[in-house]
């Protein structure tokens, strides 16, 4: 795939507070890209500064290789999704996707046509004419995006667009927006602090850290060769012990509860359980760390060797398995 967009060394200030410092990354074409980070990381500036809404004090923002740093915003074939989603409560569905077509002035058949295409693939057609108050809190989503795609923009920033719905409609909301990228075509750029709505969804991720961009890679490289210890901490769960003077890591689901075939063994205390459905999690106290091991067991092995507080139970890993840091 080639580049679509790029971010050049960018770096936005606000008074004395560098939010984002020197960031480059390349976004390809029809690509789902992330950019994942802690509150504070610059995540959000950079997105706004791909809209138009900040100027950067330096570097540049190319998209298909022109300098859009100081375009408006109204004049950039870009288009950003609100987690509020902003839809005007008096129009219908199909009059709030109609509504930035008809601002542009458009004939009516092209609007028709395009608001009828992009009702098809959001599956938003049987709703067409109800008003957002009759809609669920996914149909209202659907409902934005519809109306941000129906301009058939070349970037597409969505921020935290899945932060007002529940847990479980929100993970089948994750795979629905990537079927939408991938049917539509269009290169999508999301914010979010969401470690598993990143690596659910994303081609790539980029994290960003203190205004800098610490990792940019696939959801596999970043969780399974994170490239610092901030990096690993921040996907997912991470053990970390001391070892002759360096950070060694370990994912809960590498460690093996009685250690069979392992390469490094020790014993520690069960003192927590947590229940997941899928598996059982255990915090195990041992004497490599002040902190607990955390340690995933799958329900199957879990009902095969039950495992209690209060425990002494062997854990083991395979030196294959651990990331070693220095930072």
């Amino acid at each position: 795939m080639s580049t679509l967009l790029s971010v050049d060394h960018v770096t936005k200030r606000f008074g004395a507070v560098t939010a984002v410092d020197a960031v480059s990354l390349d976004v390809k074409e029809n690509e789902f890209f992330a950019l994942l980070g802690p509150s504070g990381s610059g995540k959000t500036t950079v997105l706004r500064m791909l809209a138009g809404f900040e100027i950067p004090e330096e570097g540049r923002i190319l998209l298909d290789g022109k300098d859009i740093s100081r375009v408006p915003p109204n004049r950039r074939p870009v288009n950003l999704m609100f987690q509020s989603y902003a839809l005007f409560p008096h129009m219908t569905v199909a009059g709030n996707i109609a509504y930035g077509l008809e601002v542009e002035g458009l004939p009516r058949p092209e609007i028709t046509s395009r608001v009828g295409e992009i009702m098809e693939i959001t599956e938003l057609a049987p709703f067409a004419r109800r008003k957002p108050d009759q809609l669920s809190g996914g149909q209202r989503q659907r409902v934005a995006l519809a109306r941000a795609l129906v301009k058939r923009p070349r970037l597409l920033l969505l921020d935290e667009p899945l932060g007002a719905l529940d847990k479980k409609l929100r993970a089948a909301m994750q795979l629905e927006l990537k079927r939408l990228q991938h049917d539509v075509g269009i290169t999508f750029v999301i914010v979010t602090h969401d470690q598993e709505e990143a690596l659910v969804m994303a081609d790539r991720v980029a994290i960003l850290q203190d205004g800098r961009l610490v990792q940019c890679g696939t959801p596999h490289e970043v969780y399974e060769h994170p490239a610092n210890r901030f990096t690993a901490n921040f996907i997912g769960v991470m053990n970390f012990f001391d070892e002759n003077g360096r950070t060694v890591a370990i994912r809960p689901e590498r460690l093996r509860v009685f250690a069979e075939g392992t390469e490094r063994r020790i014993e520690g205390t069960v003192i927590a359980t947590a229940y997941h459905g899928l598996d059982l999690q255990l915090h195990v106290r041992t004497d490599l760390s002040s902190e607990p091991f955390v340690v995933r067991l799958t329900a199957e092995a879990a009902d095969r060797r039950p495992v209690a507080e209060g425990d002494t139970i062997p854990i083991g890993w395979n030196t294959s398995d651990t990331r070693i840091f220095t930072d």
